[in-house]
């Protein structure tokens, strides 16, 4: 039985190159999400929307091999970050922000799996957000991505050279919510050894 992995599957989505940005066309895809807001550091709400998705996403393995025999890797975690007011990223008044952590799941994942899978982990695991989870769309079209190397509190430089430097040589401007996909596992890679793909919808600047 082959094994699908999305980091393989799809590497021009989930992997990039430091100090290259790279324009690149994101389908729709589907994905178990949570929203919430404040800081990630210090959240307990955050740290519980993790553990719920990981759970859910497992559980969600385990019933798709059952139901259509086919395995797969449970992707990275991502996030999508906003706020009401953009200035708190410069700030980094991080209890501010809002974000929408998710997983990607394979296309032959159904709701009926997942309704599966939330209904299960609610009888067997007790925890505070798995209510929480939903099994959604989310389609981003143009982005720009690249990799970040080292400590998530150091992206802002590279960030800044997406959106300024970057974005108006090639007439782009931002759209949509600021997204990052953590290829490293926070809890055993030392941060200055940390990988993660910085995304940003665009779209074509007006004249």
């Amino acid at each position: 039985m082959d094994n699908y992995d999305v980091k393989q599957e799809r590497r021009d989505l989930y992997s990039a190159r430091r100090d290259r940005f790279e324009i690149v066309d994101v389908p729709r895809m589907s994905f178990l999400m949570v929203d919430g807001h404040g800081n990630p550091n210090t959240s307990a709400d955050y740290r519980a929307v993790v553990e719920a998705l990981y759970t859910t996403a497992y559980a969600v393995r385990a019933i798709a091999k059952k139901k259509v025999d086919r395995t797969h890797t449970v992707g990275p975690l991502e996030g999508l970050w906003s706020a009401d007011d953009l200035s708190v990223f410069k700030t980094r008044d991080q209890d501010e922000w809002i974000w929408t952590l998710m997983i990607v799941q394979p296309g032959w994942v159904t709701s009926a799996m997942v309704d599966e899978a939330m209904d299960q982990v609610e009888r067997t695991k007790n925890l505070s957000a798995g209510h929480r989870v939903r099994f959604d769309d989310y389609a981003e079209g143009q982005c720009v991505q690249t990799l970040h190397l080292g400590p998530y509190d150091q992206e802002a430089p590279t960030i800044a050279r997406m959106h300024d430097e970057f974005m108006p040589a090639e007439k782009l401007v931002p759209r949509g919510h600021h997204h990052e996909i953590y290829l490293s596992d926070a809890r055993r890679t030392a941060p200055n050894r940390l990988r993660t793909i910085l995304r940003q919808p665009v779209g074509p600047a007006h004249p």
